[in-house]
Parts: C-alpha cells; sequence; structure tokens
C-alpha cells in the first residue's frame, strides 16, 4: 500500500533520534558535525545555524559514501553526525538512509533550522 510523505516522515521519525534546538546547540559545542540538506536558495533566504556544513539532500548518499568519489571528509560515519533541513521532514528521511549506510551516531534537529529560529538561536548570513 502507497504511504504519503507524512507517514514516511512519521515513520523515520520513530526508528531514529529526534534532537531539540537545544540539544543540538549543546552536541555541537561537543564537537557533533551538524549537515544542512537544504537547496542553496533556502540556505541564502534564511541563512544557516554557525558551523553547519551544506550538503543538498539529493546529494548526501554520495557525499556520505567513503567509495564515492563525491565522499566529504565532514561526513564520517566515525562522527556524531546531525542533520538539518527546514522542518524536519527531509533530515528524519535522510538519517534512516544514514543509519542504512552504516552511520551508527546519527540524529536530526526534530524542528528544522526553522524551530531553530523560531527559539532566536543565531544564523550566519552569507
Amino acid at each position: 500500500m502507497p504511504k504519503s510523505v507524512a507517514e514516511q516522515v512519521a515513520a523515520a521519525k520513530a526508528r531514529i533520534e529526534n534532537l531539540s534546538p537545544e540539544q543540538v546547540d549543546q552536541e555541537l559545542r561537543q564537537g557533533a558535525t551538524l549537515i544542512d540538506l537544504r537547496e542553496p536558495e533556502e540556505l541564502r533566504a534564511t541563512g544557516t545555524i554557525p558551523g553547519s556544513v551544506a550538503a543538498p539532500r539529493g546529494m548526501l548518499e554520495f557525499y556520505a559514501d567513503p567509495a564515492s568519489s563525491y565522499h566529504r571528509p565532514e561526513l564520517d560515519p566515525s562522527r556524531r553526525i546531525i542533520l538539518t533541513c527546514a522542518g524536519g521532514g527531509r533530515s528524519a528521511l535522510a538519517a534512516v538512509t544514514l543509519q542504512e549506510m552504516g552511520y551508527d551516531n546519527v540524529a536530526h534537529l526534530e524542528s528544522g533550522v526553522n524551530g531553530w529560529i523560531a527559539e532566536g538561536r543565531p544564523v550566519e548570513r552569507a
């Protein structure tokens, strides 16, 4: 039976670690890597969480696979990786994907960058 995107996101969130902005802030201070999955136009429109690494969702698997010619060292399966997007949907789905790729220490910012901003937390503008 087909699943809607809302159903897919809900199922993903049930399988992964969902973090609040406060928890993400604490983890960043402890050295976690924050990957921002939004598209470049989204990054320009709202800014980015300081220290985050831009990796559009469409390239995540290629950036995350150490055997890929596109691999980015920021996506290290041995490190704590936290994903974010605008509202938490794409990052939840992506967290499941990384788990399937062997990332054992992955989570996501449940409210996304929008929730981060709503709490008055800092963003950087390009």
